[in-house]
């Protein structure tokens, strides 16, 4: 199985350099796991993650951007559930 993630965003927003910033980290943390990464132009405040066709953060429904350390965990549970993502993984640290 190959593992995708999508960025969609917002262009009348301007989030572009926010979706191509957590884009670089999620491929730098999954450099081994993932097999595509896409950046998905949309309109209408959208900022949703996807990992393997599924919704992992939608900015709607939460209200927030999510901080990368909370996406990185949303990712790994989709694409690499077993990972160890180090110091992101410590106690304290929002889910």
């Amino acid at each position: 199985m190959s593992n995708r993630v999508e960025i969609r965003y917002c262009t009348q927003c301007r989030w572009l350099l926010r979706a191509a910033w957590m884009a670089q980290e999620l491929l730098s943390t999954f450099e081994q796991e993932l097999d595509e990464l896409a950046l998905q132009p949309g309109t209408g405040g959208i900022f949703d993650v996807y990992a393997n066709g599924i919704l992992v953060w939608s900015r709607k429904e939460r209200e927030r951007f999510p901080e990368i350390t909370e996406l990185k965990q949303l990712v790994r549970d989709q694409i690499a559930p077993d990972r160890d993502l180090g110091h992101v993984d410590r106690k304290g640290v929002k889910a």
